[in-house]
């Protein structure tokens, strides 16, 4: 089985058997969502403005080539269903995590984790960005339009604004980044101590003849 994380495109959310495939929670402010009569080509159309405006914003987890979960995030002012949490607005230098989601029978194997790093990697990569935040729901509904706060804690969000329902929680891009340093360093040194000495570069030495066992006549 292969297990791989990719850039969220519009055929991969048209694959999704999300239950939020046409939810518009966070793309529309609740005024508009009343008035939308395609929920599913409204949230096509929000996924291609952000991603012309802004760029990527969604890494999928693919499993033998199958879309099986997805993380969407970008800058508030393109997420208006942000404004109405108590614990809003998201800090100026992050981006708001929206949805994180896995189905149900590949859940429990990392997929995730693997999504959040997923995320965290194109947002060090492009830059500009300081952290990625996200409102929690400490009911702990898995499935609903607001991640758990036990997921978003066990993948490396800490709470930033505490509240009995929905604190807002940060994962900060400068330690995301040491993380992976580590991780990576750890996983060389382990490889180099499993990996055969290197033979040298340059040869065995070559036997000495006779001639240069006795010297110069």
């Amino acid at each position: 089985m292969s297990r791989k994380i990719v850039r969220l495109t519009l055929d991969h959310l048209e694959a999704l058997r999300a239950p939020c495939r046409a939810c518009l929670f966070w793309e529309l402010d609740p005024v508009r969502r009343e008035r939308v009569s395609d929920p599913r080509a409204e949230k096509d159309a929000w996924v291609s403005h952000v991603l012309r405006e802004w760029g990527s914003c969604g890494r999928v987890a693919l499993v033998d080539d199958r879309p099986v979960g997805y993380v969407v995030y970008a800058p508030e002012a393109f997420v208006p269903g942000a404004a109405g949490f108590p614990t809003a607005p998201v800090s100026p230098d992050a981006v708001l995590m929206t949805m994180a989601y896995v189905e149900p029978a590949y859940r429990g194997g990392g997929l995730g984790r693997m999504l959040v790093q997923g995320m965290a990697r194109d947002l060090i990569k492009r830059g500009g960005v300081g952290a990625v935040e996200a409102f929690g729901d400490a009911r702990g509904r898995a499935g609903h339009c607001v991640v758990p706060v036990d997921f978003l804690g066990g993948v490396g969000f800490k709470t930033h604004r505490p509240h009995p329902r929905y604190p807002r929680l940060r994962m900060d891009l400068r330690t995301a980044v040491t993380w992976r340093d580590e991780v990576e360093a750890a996983i060389e040194r382990l490889v180099g101590t499993l990996r055969p000495a290197p033979k040298s570069a340059r040869g065995p030495a070559p036997k000495a003849t006779r001639a240069s066992r006795v010297g110069p006549r």
